[in-house]
């Protein structure tokens, strides 16, 4: 999908472990997707196409090193392919809901080229840490000469 993934949205898992994703998430990542365990105890889905160029980027590591076999088992041991209902749902597997720690509120977070999956929990710990404020970002920004 060419159009880029954006936006917070906020939804309840549902008491058979599906979760509701917006519509305008739902257009760019196609009706059939990858999901994985991400960084910072969150999940992230891929189009089938980023899901490609992900793996292809994976591939390019080789096998000859063992960090390179354990980063690609990291993803691709935990990735499954789902699919949504005829209500815009999915079925997160039991396994990558305990991971992300996911049990009711989740936040839904389109990030370019995947779409990252939170336990609202461990999102609001995310925005409560420094690295994440305005003012550091900014100073970031600056430091790598980034210009708008």
């Amino acid at each position: 999908m060419s159009e880029s993934m954006k936006g917070k949205y906020f939804h309840n898992l549902d008491a058979k472990g599906r979760l509701i994703i917006p519509a305008k998430l739902r257009d760019s990542i196609g009706h059939k997707f990858v999901i994985t365990q991400g960084f910072d105890n969150c999940l992230s889905a891929y189009s089938q196409e980023e899901w490609e160029k992900f793996t292809a980027k994976l591939d390019g590591l080789g096998n000859s090193k063992k960090n390179a076999r354990m980063i690609k088992m990291f993803f691709r041991e935990n990735a499954y392919d789902v699919e949504f209902d005829s209500q815009g749902r999915i079925v997160i597997p039991a396994d990558l809901r305990e991971m992300a720690e996911i049990v009711k509120e989740v936040a839904i977070v389109g990030s370019g080229e995947k779409i990252d999956i939170w336990s609202k929990e461990n999102y609001d710990e995310l925005h409560k840490q420094k690295e994440f404020s305005k003012e550091y970002i900014m100073d970031l920004l600056e430091e790598s000469d980034f210009d708008f």
